[in-house]
């Protein structure tokens, strides 16, 4: 019987935008404490169910806007769910907005080892991988430079190679395949498909279908927060590719 890693079960994530323009801080909480602000509900995600079992791949798909880094963010924990719950076997490595949780004042080497914490791993276990990271990186001659002056590229190599070093249960890649030049991109994809190997599940979003047909066994198609297909990757690529082809925005 296949072990069930990630479970979401009636997911719905309610947003309450503000539907005026406030100038500053001051402004806002005068205009809260006079309920003068007035707030449109958007639902981001809707009655969203699925399961991943161990080792298998997941690929999101959906236009922008859809619900794909909202829907991983709350698998990661970093969102809770207005409704519904999700459960997740292990620990997690979120690769989503690749770099967002250094600081800004350390140096690549401080946030390595600063980043390898905050995912549970004891500083004995990161200086043991941290030559590789370093070296996957491929900011030698930055590594002691502060992060407040890496370009967003830098950041986002940097937090790959951190989250690729360890050896966590679940995978999360929010479009990090993206990350570098192509010599940068293609050193990517093939260190998460030798990570595959070690039995380790993943939930992958990407506009690339060829990326995720590579990369994933399953895929699901978001648009405006619900999930309107789900199956096999060619089959759900397909119909993705058609909605592209289609005109739909």
């Amino acid at each position: 019987m296949s072990e069930v890693v990630v479970s979401v079960e009636n997911v719905s994530i309610l947003f309450n935008l503000n539907k005026e323009k406030v100038d500053n801080l001051k402004e806002y909480v005068i205009k809260i404490l006079k309920r003068q602000i007035n707030f449109t509900e958007f639902w981001a995600l809707r009655d969203i169910s699925f399961t991943v079992n161990k080792g298998e791949r997941l690929g999101v798909l959906g236009f922008n806007g859809a619900g794909k880094s909202t829907l991983l963010k709350t698998v990661a924990g970093v969102l809770k769910p207005t409704k519904g719950s999700v459960h997740v076997e292990g620990i997690i490595a979120p690769m989503i907005e690749l770099g967002a949780g250094f600081d800004s004042n350390y140096t690549g080497k401080e946030n390595i080892f600063l980043y390898g914490a905050t995912m549970g791993y004891s500083r004995k276990y990161i200086e043991e991988r941290y030559d590789e990271i370093v070296a996957f990186s491929e900011l030698e001659k930055f590594i002691d430079v502060p992060i407040k002056n890496y370009s967003s590229g830098m950041r986002a190599r940097l937090g790959f190679s951190i989250a690729t070093a360890v050896e966590p249960e679940v995978l999360i890649l929010d479009e990090v395949l993206s990350v570098g030049d192509a010599k940068f991109r293609n050193k990517s994809e093939k260190k998460i498909v030798d990570m595959f190997e070690k039995g380790i599940t993943v939930l992958f979003v990407s506009h690339n279908t060829d990326q995720v047909r590579r990369i994933c066994d399953k895929a699901i198609i978001l648009d405006k927060g619900k999930i309107i297909a789900n199956g096999e990757v060619n089959e759900v690529c397909d119909i993705y590719d058609d909605l592209v082809n289609s005109g739909k925005k």
